[in-house]
């Protein structure tokens, strides 16, 4: 499954071509289910190539539509003589950002009985709330950088210096982030900014920091990989931004960067450490990205992932783990391991029988 209405939408269809196509290059039955921007489903061909969804749909695609209930799930508008409801064992959940990484399309595939890949409703909502976040860092005594909420130009001032950068506080990726160099900027961001709707935090700007980022996983075994050092163009921006990540034609995984990063020893068990603590901490499902800033000496854990680009595949070197292996045990992680599961003991109608009339409780 991979689009969405998210800012996030292109890249999503990006990552979602490459596990169809790897999946289907080994005899694997896939489908490939296309959530436009606009939020209508279709099923669309799994051997497609990106371009076919520059325009949107693309050419020969399937509208369906989703239902709740006893036949729940993606069915065919017209289904003709054959069955309406597509037979999926697991959703490999692509979609980056917006209502597919913030625990909405979790909430409806939990509701519908169907497996998915990726985080849980609530893990989803946690991560991508990036106040909410940080305050389960600050909970396990993780090193991070100062990062208060900011709704409108009445809230308190930032307790630490200018310049400032300033991230939607609802967010999947890099889009929106700025940097501004004092709060009448700040506040005029907030105000007018399309992505600071819903708020926005705000943290000091390091301006000679670096990002490293590292893979992690809890299936079959807690484990992180090989640590990245991602490679920003200080022409184009001061920060790791969306150029930076995801202009190449393959995603996350053609964007440049030194792999493994060189750093001392030490540092790198330190960023490790910190990695397995937040993947103990909260339920990472699939394979997530943990972000780091490198300021100095000093690190601090920045942002977690839930969904990353290409599945974040390319770190996987240290241990070495194919596409392939990552897609067939995050398929396998959804079925062993049920995001929800309704519970209905006590709701025997003892109560309905025993409560009289409404009318008489009004009065």
């Amino acid at each position: 499954m991979f689009g969405g209405p998210s800012a996030e939408h292109d890249v999503s269809v990006i990552t979602g071509l490459q596990a169809t196509h790897s999946l289907a290059e080994r005899g694997q039955d896939v489908v490939a289910l296309y959530w436009s921007k606009i939020g209508e489903w279709w099923q669309v061909d799994p051997s497609a190539e990106t371009a076919a969804f520059a325009d949107g749909v693309p050419d020969g695609a399937e509208q369906l539509r989703f239902a709740l209930g006893v036949d729940a799930g993606f069915a065919r508008k017209r289904s003709g003589l054959r069955k309406a409801t597509l037979d999926l064992d697991v959703i490999v959940n692509a979609c980056h950002g917006g209502a597919g990484e913030d625990g909405t399309l979790q909430a409806l595939l939990d509701l519908a009985g169907i497996p998915y890949t990726g985080p849980t409703r609530s893990s989803a909502s946690l991560a991508m709330d990036k106040l909410a976040f940080a305050s389960l860092l600050e909970s396990r005594n993780l090193r991070r950088l100062p990062r208060i909420s900011y709704a409108d130009a009445g809230d308190r001032s930032p307790d630490f210096p200018a310049p400032f950068i300033v991230k939607p506080r609802y967010g999947g990726s890099s889009i929106g982030t700025q940097v501004v160099e004092d709060e009448a900027a700040l506040a005029a961001l907030i105000e007018h900014g399309a992505h600071m709707r819903d708020g926005a935090v705000v943290e000091p700007f390091l301006p000679d920091s670096i990002d490293l980022n590292v893979g992690l996983r809890r299936f079959p075994e807690l484990q992180v990989s090989a640590i990245e050092r991602p490679l920003r163009n200080a022409e184009l921006s001061p920060i790791l931004g969306y150029a930076d990540k995801y202009t190449s034609s393959e995603g996350m995984a053609g964007a440049p960067r030194e792999l493994p990063a060189d750093l001392p020893d030490q540092l790198a068990d330190e960023l490790r450490t910190s990695a397995l603590v937040v993947g103990a901490q909260l339920p990472v499902r699939g394979v997530a990205r943990l972000d780091f800033l490198l300021d100095g000496s000093d690190l601090y854990v920045n942002e977690l992932n839930t969904i990353p680009g290409s599945f974040a595949k390319y770190l996987w070197i240290e241990p070495n783990l194919s596409f392939e292996q990552l897609l067939q045990d995050m398929i396998a992680e959804a079925k062993a391991r049920p995001t929800y599961r309704p519970v209905t003991e006590g709701a025997d109608g003892s109560i309905l029988r025993d409560a009289g009339s409404i009318a008489a409780k009004l009065h």
